[in-house]
Order: structure tokens, then C-alpha cells, then sequence
């Protein structure tokens, strides 16, 4: 009785809570199989109380063996599910203390019968019933979470360049489009665009190879293009504009678009020759966890805590926190909290949006390689790049 109740009731309160909150269908398929488990172990109590009162003349002894395998069953999964995904101890070691019980427990009504009515139908039914739990747990832990990926574009258009009545400034529209042909939904947790003003020199010889190869070692500290010609003599670009084109803690729908326009200004007289544009935007699956909105700011260079593994220098960083939920309710138990932050970097070559999910209070903590791809997998992080795009200012400086 005491091993039947200890799971029937969280299985069956995790089962409800799936159920009702579930973030996909074979969430809630599991809610119901959760919750039918439950309504079996709690109707075998009695009919264990029966069995063990009456011996084999039990009219519930078919009853009684169903419910405690079904106990065993759910128990073994579980223990699986915590050990395989769970962090903290104290469910692993109890799923491990109750799958050892459940299996004791059928080994005692077992041996309460002398024999078992229609032993066919019972060893079909536990057979059908292990089959269907065992596809529904795979399908739910295993296949379903990887079985498609999804990943929204990005599109950038300038429009043409409109000089001012005065001669003084000229506008470059940009048309920043956001396109979702997948009927996932996701959670915008970062999303920048800007534009930088670059000068193109083209050397009449090829560069001394010393000199090519100084500047080759540069590029990985910029985001920006990067000339392969030993001819083009490379210039760092200068930011022009920046800002957040989608409101981070809002979310897109799945096969769903949006366009944001921003203009970019400059004084007629600029000598760049070229500007080019980028945006960014990073996103989390809206199936794969439940995210609150983004609360107060945070600002390093108020001694907000910023982790070592970015890089400070010349960096102030813009810090935003917004708790979440597991997309189910095992998980949401047996796992640590967790929270999501964004650090905006902001440099000389516009912004790094960088979103982490770890548990609260270890988000400064450098994870591996391994471990980044797990969360990024898991979670369902998406970073997508459009650019650069680049407009030449030839025709407005010829009309200026």
C-alpha cells in the first residue's frame, strides 16, 4: 500500500500538471498515460488490502498484480528519466528506493497466488500496457525533442539613398524582415542591428606578405567582412548606427512574419564610401520551456557580475534576467532552477548578444563545449546572422 500511494501521488500530480500545461501534444499524451497510471495504482491499494485480507480466494487478484506491475513499470522509467536527465539526488535515489519496492511488492502478491485467472489476458495486458509506455517514453524524451529543427530568417533590404532638401544629411531606409515558415512558436531573447561606414582602398600591387598576413591575424576580432585580396588594403569599419529592432521577451509565431524599418543617417559630406548593414537575433523554442518577461536591468559598469569568459575590454555589458520553467513537470521537479540571461556587449563594432540558460546563481561558471551544446540543443538557443549587406555611396555623392 505504502509503495502503490508514494507513486501514484506525484505521478499522478505530475501527470495533472502535464495535462493542463504541457507545451506539446505528446506532452499531454504523457499527462493522460501519467494520470491513468495514477487511477491503477490507486485502485490496486484496495485490491492488495483484498488479496492480502482473503489470500487466494480474492476476487481482485488480477487487479492487484496489474497495479503493482504498473507501479514497477512507472517507477524503472522514471528512475531512467532522473537518472539520465535529473539533477538533484534526492529524486534519483528515491526513484531507485521505490523501483526496488515496486518489484518487491509484485514478488509478494505474486507469491499471495496460488494461481492467476486467465494468465494469458494478464501477461497480454502487462505486455500491451509496457509497450505503450515504453513508445510513449521514447517518442516523448527521445525522438520528439530532436526530430526537426527550425530556424527563422532574416532578411535585410536597404532602400536608396534620399538626400535632405538642405544637401546637408542623407537617409538610408533599411527594411528589416522577420520570416518564420515553421509552425514553431519562439521566444526573442536578443535582437540588434547595425550599420557601419567602411572606406575601400585598393593597392596597386599586391601588399608586402608581412604586412598581409598582420592584417589577416586581425580579423577574428571583428565581426565584420574581411577582405582575401593581397590588393585591398583592409580599413576597420566605423559604427554608424545601432539599436534593438524586436522587443527582447516578446515572441514570434510559428508561420508568421514581421518588418521593422530603421533609417540610417549620415552628413552628406562623409567620406565613406560604402555602408553595410547587419542584424542579429537570438531566439529560444517556445516548445522546449516556459520563459517569464525580462525584469530590471543590470549594468557592469555598476559592479554588476559579468563572467570572465567575455571579453571586458573596452566592453560595457547590459545584463537582463528573466526566470523560466521546464516544458514539463518532472523535469521542472527534478532539475535545478534555472534562469535565462542576455549579456549585450557593447563595443566599437556594435553589439554581441550572448543568451545563457544555466542554474540560478552559477551563470558566471565557464561550461564545456559539450555542455553548451547540450543546453543549446535542449532549449532549442538560436542565433541567426543576416549580412553583411552592403550599399554604395557613389550615386548620393554625385547628386550632393
Amino acid at each position: 500500500m505504502l509503495v502503490l500511494l508514494a507513486t501514484a501521488l506525484p505521478v499522478g500530480w505530475c501527470g495533472f500538471q502535464d495535462f493542463r500545461q504541457a507545451l506539446t501534444f505528446a506532452g499531454c499524451v504523457t499527462g493522460a498515460a501519467l494520470m491513468m497510471a495514477a487511477l491503477i495504482m490507486l485502485v490496486g491499494i484496495g485490491a492488495v488490502v483484498d488479496c492480502w485480507g482473503r489470500g487466494p480466494s480474492s476476487n481482485f487478484r488480477v487487479v492487484a498484480l496489474i497495479s503493482t506491475g504498473v507501479a514497477l513499470l512507472t517507477n524503472i522509467l522514471l528512475a531512467l528519466q532522473t537518472w539520465n536527465d535529473g539533477e538533484k539526488l534526492c529524486y534519483q535515489v528515491l526513484t531507485i528506493v521505490l523501483s526496488v519496492s515496486s518489484l518487491s511488492t509484485v514478488v509478494l502478491v505474486w507469491r499471495r497466488l496460488d494461481e492467476i485467472p486467465a494468465p494469458k489476458r494478464v501477461a497480454a495486458a502487462l505486455i500491451i500496457s509496457t509497450l505503450v509506455a515504453v513508445a510513449n517514453f521514447s517518442y516523448q524524451y527521445l525522438f520528439q525533442p530532436y526530430r526537426r529543427e527550425a530556424t527563422p530568417l532574416v532578411q535585410l533590404n536597404p532602400g536608396k539613398a534620399v538626400l535632405s532638401a538642405d544637401g546637408k544629411v542623407f537617409s538610408v531606409p533599411v527594411d528589416i524582415k522577420l520570416v518564420n515558415h515553421s509552425d514553431m512558436g519562439f521566444y526573442v531573447l536578443g535582437a540588434e542591428f547595425h550599420a557601419m561606414g567602411e572606406d575601400v582602398t585598393v593597392s596597386p600591387r599586391d601588399q608586402a606578405p608581412a604586412k598581409w598576413r598582420q592584417e589577416a591575424e586581425q580579423w577574428s576580432r571583428y565581426r565584420e567582412k574581411h577582405p582575401l585580396t593581397r590588393r585591398e588594403v583592409y580599413q576597420p569599419g566605423k559604427l554608424v548606427a545601432a539599436q534593438p529592432w524586436l522587443p527582447p521577451g516578446n515572441w514570434v509565431e510559428g508561420n508568421d512574419e514581421s518588418l521593422t524599418r530603421t533609417v540610417v543617417q549620415l552628413p552628406s559630406n562623409t567620406s565613406f564610401d560604402k555602408l553595410t548593414f547587419y542584424a542579429t537575433l537570438s531566439l529560444a523554442r517556445k516548445d522546449r520551456l516556459v520563459m517569464d518577461h525580462f525584469g530590471g536591468l543590470a549594468y557592469s559598469w555598476r559592479g554588476d557580475a559579468v563572467p570572465p569568459w567575455m571579453n571586458q575590454k573596452e566592453v560595457d555589458t547590459v545584463i537582463q534576467r528573466a526566470e523560466m520553467q521546464e516544458n514539463n513537470a518532472i523535469d521542472q521537479m527534478t532539475r535545478k532552477k534555472r534562469r535565462v540571461t542576455t549579456y549585450w556587449g557593447f563595443g566599437p563594432h556594435g553589439v554581441d548578444v550572448v543568451a545563457v540558460i544555466a542554474p540560478v546563481g552559477e551563470e558566471s561558471r565557464t561550461a564545456s563545449e559539450q555542455t553548451n551544446r547540450g543546453v543549446r540543443s535542449r532549449y532549442g538557443l538560436i542565433d541567426v546572422y543576416a549580412g553583411p549587406i552592403e550599399e554604395t555611396l557613389d550615386e548620393i555623392k554625385a547628386r550632393r
